[in-house]
């Protein structure tokens, strides 16, 4: 297997350099090995983390058990602030997929910060715009798009976290998936993920490069997800 590179929404990352640099000398490293759980859902939210290293996902369980993968986080991204806001609990679980290393600045420390730095809540807006804009195409993807435009849409996601541009409007996701992967995302059967994926490659949409899904027809996947 996120992440997802992060989004202009992630308001650390959003900040002017200088400002998150300020920020970020008051925090500390947190590091985790593969498979290592950081929190789960319904823990205590005490501040945020910046992935300096390594992979990691969000994701929660339904009530059968099965997994739902909301993000994947890698270098840069930015993570568990809304917790700053509300100090509510965590939402969602996030595990390590790969050995990672993280800055964790904790909600006191960001209240102190913010009390000395008040331009730091007009990212805040920004942000919950972004979060608000995402909870919105999760929705809309659950309620109204196809097996193939929830395929569609998680492989677009991974390609805007790690495409690759590879000449003739192709696009490498130079990260493994797995159709497993690729269902925990759609929120699908990996049995229907398998069956969409090999008709895509059959007509060229996609390929498997190495190992990696390589995207050959963007245009094809854009217009399973426009509804």
């Amino acid at each position: 297997m996120n992440k997802q590179q992060p989004r202009p929404a992630d308001v650390i990352s959003a900040l002017p350099a200088e400002l998150s640099s300020r920020l970020f000398s008051k925090a500390r490293q947190v590091s985790l090995t593969a498979d290592e759980t950081l929190f789960l859902a319904g823990d205590a939210g005490d501040g945020c983390y910046r992935v300096d290293e390594g992979l990691l996902k969000a994701s929660m369980l339904s009530p059968a058990g099965g997994e739902r993968i909301l993000a994947i986080f890698g270098p840069g991204a930015v993570f568990g602030e809304l917790s700053m806001i509300d100090g509510a609990p965590r939402s969602a679980s996030v595990t390590a997929l790969r050995d990672a290393k993280l800055q964790f600045v904790s909600r006191a420390a960001f209240e102190s910060f913010g009390a000395a730095n008040p331009d730091v809540y007009k990212h805040l807006v920004a942000l919950l715009a972004g979060r608000l804009r995402d909870t919105n195409g999760a929705l809309i993807a659950t309620s109204f798009l196809s097996v193939k435009g929830r395929v569609a849409r998680a492989l677009l996601s991974l390609a805007e976290a790690f495409g690759h541009d590879v000449g003739n409007g192709r696009l490498l996701v130079r990260q493994k998936v797995t159709q497993s992967d690729l269902a925990a995302m759609a929120g699908i059967a990996r049995e229907n993920v398998s069956r969409v994926l090999q008709d895509w490659i059959k007509r060229k949409v996609v390929s498997r490069l190495a190992g990696y899904y390589c995207i050959e027809d963007k245009r094809a996947l854009t217009s399973e997800v426009e509804v």
